[in-house]
């Protein structure tokens, strides 16, 4: 779809975006109210949530701190658990780099796994045109406002949202609902499956090390099912020719 205009990018990004708050939200609220479970203030949480603006190693630094660990060890574990997000820029890097700083400082704050999932295929594939950054930042700052205000909610909902809800089964169920659409060949649905199975495997290493060793064995996965994919393509375009030639 091309846009006309980069506020209506912008809105088709937001729109994009909505369907996946139903399962942002509970893991806002679930992080709000362990916040505060803690001691902290509301301004103490929701300083944090604006500083870090990363569930996974927010919920992860809540336990260390929690659990008495030392300032150094909370945040270089939650620097491991972000490092997915060094192989998003790499991949957005191409159709964004060339933007101004007042756009790049943003929306590089702002990344998420949700935006870089909608907008990656739509990038590679040109469909967004000139507008693609305004679809992504559309995106971007949907996300951000659903985690902030999930939070927020969370922070003074606090001990009245009961147990029974199961809040913290919708965060998986919300990355499968991104992982499914996006697996459209055998090297995504490679990097998918070896991904998961290190990921399981590897559930009990310390500081959730798990997570990013199944994401650089996934990239591997895909890479390597990709390159020998081209390699089979390769092969049989050279003996198409051979024979035409005969």
């Amino acid at each position: 779809m091309k846009y006309q205009t980069g506020t209506e990018a912008f809105i088709q990004g937001v729109r994009t975006l909505i369907p996946l708050t139903p399962g942002v939200i509970p893991f806002g609220l679930v992080t709000g109210v362990m916040a505060i479970e803690m001691g902290m203030s509301p301004g103490m949480s929701m300083g944090m949530t604006l500083l870090f603006y990363s569930g996974s190693a927010q919920l992860v630094a809540l336990q260390l701190l929690q659990n008495g660990a030392v300032p150094v060890a909370v945040v270089v574990t939650a620097l491991i658990i972000n490092l997915r997000f060094i192989m998003y820029s790499a991949s957005l890097a191409p159709y964004l780099h060339h933007l101004p700083r007042r756009w790049t400082w943003p929306v590089s704050y702002m990344l998420s796994d949700q935006s870089y999932a909608l907008c990656a295929v739509k990038f590679s594939s040109g469909e967004l045109g000139r507008f693609a950054p305004h679809f992504y930042a559309g995106t971007a700052v949907a996300m951000w406002l659903t985690w902030q205000l999930s939070v927020l909610a969370g922070v003074y909902l606090g001990a009245s949202i009961p147990d029974t809800w199961s809040l913290s089964f919708a965060v998986p169920l919300s990355f499968l609902a991104l992982l499914v659409p996006n697996i459209r060949g055998a090297a995504s649905l490679g990097a998918a499956m070896v991904g998961g199975l290190v990921a399981v495997l590897a559930v009990t290493l310390p500081y959730n090390l798990g997570l990013v060793t199944a994401s650089i064995g996934g990239v591997i996965a895909g890479l390597l099912i990709e390159s020998i994919r081209k390699k089979a393509l390769s092969s049989a375009s050279t003996n198409d020719v051979e024979r035409e030639a005969q």
